[in-house]
């Protein structure tokens, strides 16, 4: 069966979606198409709203811009950049758990890194072209939240780098700090 790209575009943004024709008309290609749709609406029904409103008052200022308005905190400034506690890194919108303590490492990008998410199905991967730029952006795989970027320079067996704000991330496990 023959898939065909399909560019979704608004504004500056676009993703490139891969399917079928089929799948392409049904909406069916991917979670990536599903959420561009939903996002680039423009509608803010009363239900987001309330839950944006929520969410500002749930998460720090600097969560909220970094999870839910794609910003990205400065580096080597994050609250687990040369954190070691030995546990999972949960999202902080929902509760998921996306890495654990035994993938991360000190890559020196001035970010926390880790070599591999906590299950297939903690993260997922968008395309991202903001800042004139071509990366893979990471999300968490429950609600949606923006985490970071995934680079393919990082340790094997992986190769990969999974370079996560610290904003986008609560810790739940032993802090080698606590008292």
């Amino acid at each position: 069966m023959t898939k065909w790209p399909l560019i979704i575009g608004a504004g500056f943004a676009a993703v490139v979606v891969i399917g079928t024709a089929a799948q392409i008309r049904s909406g069916t290609t991917c979670p990536i198409l599903c959420m561009f749709k939903e996002k680039s609406a423009g509608q803010m029904t009363e239900n987001t709203k309330n839950e944006n409103e929520e969410l500002k008052k749930k998460l720090t200022p600097l969560q909220y811009r970094v999870t839910q308005l794609k910003e990205t905190e400065t580096p080597f400034t994050g609250k687990y950049y040369k954190f070691n506690g030995k546990g999972e890194y949960v999202c902080p919108v929902c509760g998921n758990v996306l890495f654990t303590s035994d993938a991360k490492f000190d890559s020196g990008c001035g970010w926390p890194s880790f070599s591999s998410p906590a299950d297939i199905n903690s993260v997922r991967e968008q395309t991202d072209t903001s800042r004139s730029m071509i990366r893979t952006e990471v999300i968490c795989g429950k609600c949606g939240a923006h985490l970071g970027h995934v680079f393919d320079d990082g340790p094997q067996p992986t190769g990969l780098r999974y370079c996560i704000n610290s904003a986008a991330l609560d810790f739940a496990g032993q802090d080698p700090n606590a008292k």
